[in-house]
């Protein structure tokens, strides 16, 4: 058998080493980087890994490749998706998938054809915090879920960001480009679909960026009636001790789990914590469970039609829900306190 080949089309986030490091821990090597807009980012990945940055996407959907991963300019991964349906080539994109309800109906198109599979990063469900924390609600240890809330600080670093970040039509915006992952975990953790949303997105900074959103917070109804709370901003401060303080609080009838994801810096430690406590048990810090894959080796799985974590019904599901609290939460600019016209 010859030997197992990945390749990279669009390049413009490093959260595609995510996918690398994990395809090179499968046995696979990777037969080339393409990117056609800024090649900066795609170069120092292609350097590091010793891979060579190539002119030709086409290139890399030879017979000898087996799967595809895309971090391309949000709004065109759509289209590397399908060119990789075109050749016959699965492919694992960055989240998000899509931007806009054009982007998803083309995406479930292709999934309705069924020629290939297509994976999205979604990698919260395969952090060990996150993946403890489902073990316990799905074993009764919270009792009835009472409320669930979500916090996404994000460190900005706008001196290097690139332009298309700033662009709405192009990124998606805060909402779709960072909550895609908590509108996938209320799922994942309640067994219940997303009934509605309601909150406001905020600008406060960087007037010369006017599709630029920096806050947002919605609160999610789900279908049985749980009222859940979602948050992310991206104002963590560049001397910060962690990229994001990110946290989840999920409490029960019967418990309450908080999950601090980077850690806690009064500890002297940037290893994800889980604090638990019950009637009956004492306020503690759980020992994680490993999920039994990774992200990577889930959808290799379910390209060969075995049992998988991640499925086309739940990147679709997630793609809507944040598509629609977007379509649904009002765009609001401090500076001039109206309500934008993002949704005209």
């Amino acid at each position: 058998m010859g030997e197992k080949k990945f390749a990279i089309i669009g390049c413009q986030h490093n959260h595609i080493e995510i996918f690398i490091e994990q395809m090179y821990e499968l046995g696979y090597s990777c037969a080339g980087i393409f990117e056609e807009h800024d090649r900066t980012l795609a170069a120092g990945i292609a350097q590091k890994y010793e891979v060579p940055l190539v002119d030709d996407k086409l290139s890399l959907l030879g017979e000898d490749i087996e799967v595809i991963g895309c971090a391309s300019i949000n709004n065109e991964k759509i289209d590397v998706i399908e060119l990789c349906e075109k050749y016959g080539k699965s492919v694992m994109v960055d989240k998000p998938a899509v931007v806009n309800k054009e982007g998803l109906a083309r995406l479930k198109a292709i999934i309705e054809r069924n020629q290939i599979k297509v994976g999205m990063l979604l990698t919260e469900r395969f952090h060990p915090a996150i993946y403890t924390l489902k073990q316990y609600i799905d074993e009764g240890k919270l009792g009835e879920l009472v409320h669930i809330g979500m916090r996404k600080p994000h460190k900005l670093n706008a001196a290097s960001r690139p332009a298309w970040f700033f662009n709405k039509e192009q990124c998606g915006g805060i909402l779709i480009d960072l909550l895609i992952h908590d509108y996938d975990l209320l799922r994942w953790f309640t067994g219940q679909e997303i009934k509605s949303s309601a909150g406001l997105v905020g600008k406060s900074v960087l007037p010369e960026y006017p599709t630029f959103y920096n806050t947002v917070n919605v609160q999610v109804e789900l279908a049985d009636g749980l009222l859940t709370q979602l948050y992310a901003d991206w104002h963590t401060p560049p001397k910060s001790w962690t990229w994001g303080d990110g946290r989840i609080f999920v409490t029960g009838t019967k418990g309450f789990a908080e999950l601090r994801l980077s850690g806690d810096p009064l500890l002297g430690s940037s290893t994800p914590i889980m604090l638990y406590a019950s009637g009956e048990e004492e306020w503690s810090s759980v020992e994680l469970i490993q999920p039994p894959a990774t992200i990577t080796a889930d959808f290799l799985s379910y390209i060969e039609g075995e049992a998988s974590l991640l499925t086309h019904e739940e990147l679709i599901k997630a793609s809507r829900a944040v598509l629609d609290a977007d379509a649904a939460v009002p765009y609001v600019s401090n500076s001039s306190s109206k309500e934008s016209e993002l949704h005209a």
